[in-house]
Protein backbone atom coordinates (compact mmCIF):
# COMPACT_ATOMS: atom_id res chain seq x y z
CA UNK A 1 0.00 0.00 0.00
CA UNK A 2 1.49 3.57 -1.26
CA UNK A 3 1.24 6.17 2.32
CA UNK A 4 0.40 9.57 1.63
CA UNK A 5 2.77 11.44 0.70
CA UNK A 6 3.53 15.07 3.36
CA UNK A 7 5.46 16.92 0.36
CA UNK A 8 2.89 19.50 0.11
CA UNK A 9 2.35 20.09 3.83
CA UNK A 10 3.90 23.11 5.27
CA UNK A 11 5.28 21.51 8.64
CA UNK A 12 9.02 20.54 9.35
CA UNK A 13 7.69 17.29 11.15
CA UNK A 14 5.76 15.82 7.54
CA UNK A 15 9.09 16.91 5.72
CA UNK A 16 11.48 15.28 7.48
CA UNK A 17 9.12 12.68 7.76
CA UNK A 18 9.28 12.10 3.47
CA UNK A 19 12.91 11.43 4.12
CA UNK A 20 13.06 9.56 7.18
CA UNK A 21 9.53 8.52 7.94
CA UNK A 22 9.95 5.17 6.83
CA UNK A 23 10.99 2.13 9.42
CA UNK A 24 14.17 0.81 7.99
CA UNK A 25 15.30 4.06 7.10
CA UNK A 26 15.76 5.16 10.43
CA UNK A 27 17.69 1.57 11.43
CA UNK A 28 19.94 2.13 8.42
CA UNK A 29 20.78 5.65 9.88
CA UNK A 30 21.04 4.41 13.11
CA UNK A 31 23.22 1.74 12.20
CA UNK A 32 25.57 4.98 10.12
CA UNK A 33 25.81 6.34 13.71
CA UNK A 34 27.27 2.72 14.67
CA UNK A 35 29.53 2.92 11.99
CA UNK A 36 27.94 0.71 9.60
CA UNK A 37 29.33 1.66 6.36
CA UNK A 38 28.97 -1.07 3.08
CA UNK A 39 25.64 -2.18 1.46
CA UNK A 40 26.43 -5.94 2.56
CA UNK A 41 26.75 -5.31 6.07
CA UNK A 42 23.57 -3.02 6.50
CA UNK A 43 22.10 -6.24 4.62
CA UNK A 44 23.15 -8.71 6.96
CA UNK A 45 22.61 -6.47 9.94
CA UNK A 46 18.76 -5.58 9.35
CA UNK A 47 17.60 -8.38 6.99
CA UNK A 48 16.21 -6.34 5.09
CA UNK A 49 15.89 -7.48 1.18
CA UNK A 50 18.23 -5.74 -1.35
CA UNK A 51 15.93 -3.91 -3.28
CA UNK A 52 14.32 -2.18 -0.25
CA UNK A 53 17.83 -1.47 0.75
CA UNK A 54 18.95 0.23 -2.12
CA UNK A 55 16.20 1.89 -2.33
CA UNK A 56 16.51 3.11 0.85
CA UNK A 57 19.99 4.49 0.57
CA UNK A 58 19.37 5.45 -2.54
CA UNK A 59 16.72 7.82 -1.17
CA UNK A 60 19.55 8.93 1.80
CA UNK A 61 21.84 10.41 -0.95
CA UNK A 62 19.82 12.15 -3.03
CA UNK A 63 18.62 14.00 0.31
CA UNK A 64 22.51 14.32 1.10
CA UNK A 65 21.99 12.51 4.23
CA UNK A 66 24.54 10.01 3.28
CA UNK A 67 27.79 10.05 0.93
CA UNK A 68 28.80 7.30 -1.14
CA UNK A 69 32.83 6.70 -0.93
CA UNK A 70 34.02 4.30 -3.53
CA UNK A 71 36.52 1.88 -1.72
CA UNK A 72 36.68 -0.56 -4.44
CA UNK A 73 37.47 -0.19 -8.77
CA UNK A 74 36.89 -3.43 -9.63
CA UNK A 75 33.96 -4.22 -9.05
CA UNK A 76 33.00 -1.01 -8.37
CA UNK A 77 31.89 -0.55 -4.66
CA UNK A 78 31.44 2.36 -2.47
CA UNK A 79 30.76 2.87 1.14
CA UNK A 80 27.97 5.09 2.63
CA UNK A 81 29.33 7.76 5.54
CA UNK A 82 27.44 9.83 6.98
CA UNK A 83 27.05 13.92 5.91
CA UNK A 84 26.74 17.02 8.31
CA UNK A 85 23.32 16.87 7.61
CA UNK A 86 22.78 13.11 8.76
CA UNK A 87 25.01 13.70 11.85
CA UNK A 88 22.40 15.84 12.91
CA UNK A 89 19.60 13.07 13.04
CA UNK A 90 22.06 12.23 15.89
CA UNK A 91 19.38 13.49 18.61
CA UNK A 92 16.42 11.98 16.98
CA UNK A 93 17.59 8.47 16.58
CA UNK A 94 18.88 9.11 20.43
CA UNK A 95 15.58 10.47 21.42
CA UNK A 96 13.70 7.49 20.01
CA UNK A 97 16.22 4.71 21.50
CA UNK A 98 15.65 6.61 24.65
CA UNK A 99 11.84 6.80 24.47
CA UNK A 100 11.88 3.27 23.73
CA UNK A 101 14.53 2.43 26.49
CA UNK A 102 11.87 4.07 29.11
CA UNK A 103 8.44 2.59 27.62
CA UNK A 104 8.90 -0.60 25.47
CA UNK A 105 11.93 -2.53 26.39
CA UNK A 106 11.86 -5.32 29.58
CA UNK A 107 15.22 -6.51 30.58
CA UNK A 108 18.85 -5.05 30.16
CA UNK A 109 18.92 -2.38 27.55
CA UNK A 110 20.27 -3.23 24.33
CA UNK A 111 22.41 -0.21 23.74
CA UNK A 112 24.37 1.89 26.09
CA UNK A 113 25.83 4.76 25.42
CA UNK A 114 28.90 6.62 27.42
CA UNK A 115 30.35 10.10 27.35
CA UNK A 116 33.52 10.00 26.06
CA UNK A 117 34.92 12.88 28.29
CA UNK A 118 33.15 11.63 31.55
CA UNK A 119 33.22 8.22 31.05
CA UNK A 120 29.56 8.36 32.52
CA UNK A 121 26.37 6.68 30.85
CA UNK A 122 24.79 9.54 29.04
CA UNK A 123 20.70 10.36 28.88
CA UNK A 124 20.34 13.01 26.13
CA UNK A 125 18.16 16.09 26.94
CA UNK A 126 16.75 19.25 25.26
CA UNK A 127 18.00 22.50 26.89
CA UNK A 128 17.22 25.76 26.06
CA UNK A 129 20.33 27.28 23.91
CA UNK A 130 19.84 30.46 25.50
CA UNK A 131 19.35 29.62 28.97
CA UNK A 132 20.66 26.19 29.57
CA UNK A 133 17.28 25.08 30.94
CA UNK A 134 16.00 21.90 30.29
CA UNK A 135 13.06 21.33 27.57
CA UNK A 136 9.92 19.97 27.47
CA UNK A 137 6.32 19.80 26.21
CA UNK A 138 5.10 21.56 29.38
CA UNK A 139 7.35 24.21 28.98
CA UNK A 140 7.52 25.61 25.51
CA UNK A 141 5.23 27.74 24.20
CA UNK A 142 5.02 27.19 19.90
CA UNK A 143 3.74 29.54 17.38
CA UNK A 144 3.54 29.39 13.06
CA UNK A 145 1.29 28.00 10.54
CA UNK A 146 1.08 24.67 12.07
CA UNK A 147 0.15 24.63 15.31
CA UNK A 148 -2.28 23.17 18.05
CA UNK A 149 -4.13 25.66 20.02
CA UNK A 150 -2.54 24.31 22.73
CA UNK A 151 0.34 22.15 23.65
CA UNK A 152 -0.72 18.43 24.73
CA UNK A 153 -0.95 17.61 28.35
CA UNK A 154 -0.12 14.26 29.56
CA UNK A 155 -2.51 11.41 30.64
CA UNK A 156 -1.84 10.52 34.18
CA UNK A 157 -1.16 6.60 34.48
CA UNK A 158 -3.00 4.81 35.91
Amino acid sequence: MKRTSFAGMACSVAQSLEIVGEWWTLLIIRDAFLGVRRFEDFQRRLGVSRNVLTERLATLVRNGILAPVPYNDHPPRSEYRLTDKGRDLYPVVVSLRQWGDRWLQEGPLPVVVRHDACGHEAVAILVCDHCGGAIDARNVSASGAVVPARVAQPVPAT
